[in-house]
């Protein structure tokens, strides 16, 4: 049985690991930059920027994550929660521990009075699609993300 509970300043070198990991699976296993002070303050610091959740199995065995922060959407007039990632550890995909935590983050989104639930997911990972639809989640067809990082995002501040 998968057990979810908030994340503690203690799993933070778990949490880091699982991110390694995910960029690894998402193709981009040198992009990741963060570490582990930058996790510990955007978590748990005077002004926690993300908070996140941990999926256990009964002994206690860490099996994944959710990282997620509060947005605003002017149509609804209402707070939504954005999933920046979710990761299951390859042993226990399958197992309903996915489900488990989406389940888990749309409770807290319902109890919190959200408008909305949202995320990304890469176009060719195909069997997250497919949970995802099962669970109720409508493609964004229209939409598109856009990002400036970097120097880009410097010169854009003028800077």
């Amino acid at each position: 049985m998968t057990q979810i509970r908030p994340a503690t300043p203690a799993d933070v070198p778990q949490m880091l690991a699982f991110v390694r990991e995910l960029a690894t699976f998402e193709r981009a296993p040198d992009a990741v930059l963060a570490t582990e002070p930058m996790l510990e303050a955007a978590l748990f610091g005077a002004r926690p920027a993300a908070e996140a959740v941990i999926a256990e199995n009964a002994s206690g065995t860490a099996l994944g994550f959710a990282l997620f922060f509060q947005n605003f959407s002017t149509w609804t007039g209402l707070p939504g929660m954005y999933l920046e990632d979710l990761y299951v550890t390859p042993s226990a995909r399958g197992a309903g521990v996915g489900t488990a935590l989406l389940r888990h983050l749309a409770g807290i989104a319902v109890d919190r009075g959200y408008g909305r639930f949202e995320w990304s997911v890469l176009d060719w990972n195909q069997p997250a699609i497919d949970l995802y639809r099962a669970m109720g989640a409508e493609p964004m067809d229209e939409w598109t993300v856009q990002r400036v990082t970097g120097e880009a995002l410097a010169r854009l501040a003028g800077r």
